[in-house]
């Protein structure tokens, strides 16, 4: 009776979680961690396998594409009947891809893996994203950002796990990871036990609330965000998949140091990440995003023509920019589209990225044609999209008139 009237406090938007955002920020982690392993071995595998730059692409959009593909329909199905113990279960999926990544004795395999652990994203996000919300106790900008640091943790550790584990003891060390696997699947079981008992305490599905906006103006909306969400995705993967070989060629400096100056660039983006859901909260994540996407832009534009130590300096700052806006993009969405949590959290976790695979393999193309400096001059002009911010509705507002 205690649990179901603590359940049912939270609910109501009294008490915020921190218990059960702290455990999915860090089963986010892990979860990222394990994901960030792939692109981290992208220099060892290339040289190991005899990959092209096109072949790399290819291992990203796998991975990318199918948890892009799965996330949304996840999503749509969650937001009808929750699955609280799918949690594990997708876990589950990313220790089969790291087993399949450790031990491929070929290509095919490589791609195999990349795609059991989309698999594992595609049923993480949606429904752990959700659990996030629900524990928010109404701060929601908060709960996001908490949320996604993790994940943001998690990509910026996998480049040093990498550097300083599976570089110099060779691919099948990332079999040793699957123990972190273990520990996020017993997590998001208790996890899944704290949802269920939510779940019936307030119902199989939290009621839908009333839109506060015209269709029209919802609709377009969330074709904007949707546009500034690829756009900031795409910026990423070049610098996700290909910052390593830049600063390879370009600076001269080894694998193991590439993996390093990753770090500083994902670490940035954790910050952002922390960062832009609570000033999301006090100053509308309209303002945040205006702020993320298009101010980035200077720094984007100078970081082609820096040297190594700007370069340095540059990716740091891009990563605390750039990521905070995901927080309030996520946010703003929900707030459009009241009641579908886990299908608006599938679209900007799964259809996103899927869209930043397929131009990770786009940008392998040209980096084989035009060379890998050229791609990081093309991507510099995406945070123009920023622009388009212009377009979105004061939610606040809204909110305000609705009362």
């Amino acid at each position: 009776m205690a649990d179901t009237a603590a359940i049912r406090a939270r609910s109501s938007g009294e008490t915020t979680a921190y218990t059960i955002i702290l455990a999915v920020s860090f089963c986010h982690l892990l979860n990222d961690v394990m994901q960030s392993l792939l692109s981290a071995l992208y220099p060892m595998l290339k040289e190991s396998y005899g990959l092209d730059f096109w072949q790399i692409g290819l291992l990203t959009m796998a991975f990318q594409v199918t948890a892009s593909l799965l996330q949304p329909l996840i999503g749509m199905y969650t937001d009808k009947r929750p699955m609280p113990y799918s949690l594990p279960v997708g876990m589950g999926s990313t220790l089969a891809g790291l087993l399949f990544l450790a031990y491929a004795q070929e290509y095919s395999f490589l791609l195999l893996g990349a795609m059991l652990i989309g698999f594992g994203s595609a049923v993480f996000h949606p429904e752990s994203s959700r659990v996030a919300r629900l524990a928010s106790g109404g701060r929601y900008g908060l709960a996001q950002s908490l949320f996604q640091v993790g994940g943001n943790a998690g990509s910026a550790i996998g480049p040093l796990l990498a550097a300083f584990i599976v570089v110099p003891r060779g691919q099948d060390s990332v079999a040793w990871f699957s123990l972190a696997a273990l520990v996020g699947m017993m997590v998001l079981w208790r996890v899944g036990n704290w949802y269920s008992r939510y779940c019936a305490a307030n119902g199989r599905r939290p009621g839908a609330a009333v839109p506060m906006l015209p269709r029209r103006t919802v609709v377009v909306a969330l074709v904007v965000l949707t546009i500034l969400t690829f756009s900031k995705h795409i910026y990423l993967a070049s610098l996700t998949s290909y910052y390593t070989f830049y600063v390879i060629h370009k600076f001269g400096v080894s694998v193991q140091a590439s993996q390093i100056l990753l770090f500083v660039f994902l670490g940035g983006a954790a910050l952002g990440t922390i960062l832009g859901g609570p000033i999301g909260d006090r100053v509308g994540a309209k303002t945040v995003i205006w702020f993320s996407i298009l101010g980035v832009l200077p720094f984007t534009l100078a970081l082609p023509y820096a040297d190594l130590t700007w370069t340095i300096v540059l990716t740091g700052v891009i990563g605390v920019v750039m990521a905070s806006a995901f927080p309030a993009i996520v946010v703003f969405a929900q707030e459009l589209v009241p009641g579908r949590v886990g299908m608006i959290a599938g679209i900007f976790f799964g259809l996103a990225f899927g869209m930043a695979g397929i131009a990770a393999a786009v940008l392998g193309v040209i980096a084989d044609w035009k060379g890998i400096e050229f791609v990081f001059v093309a991507c510099s002009f995406l945070p123009l999209l920023g622009l388009l911010t212009i377009l979105l509705p004061d939610t606040r507002a809204a909110r305000a008139a609705a009362g």
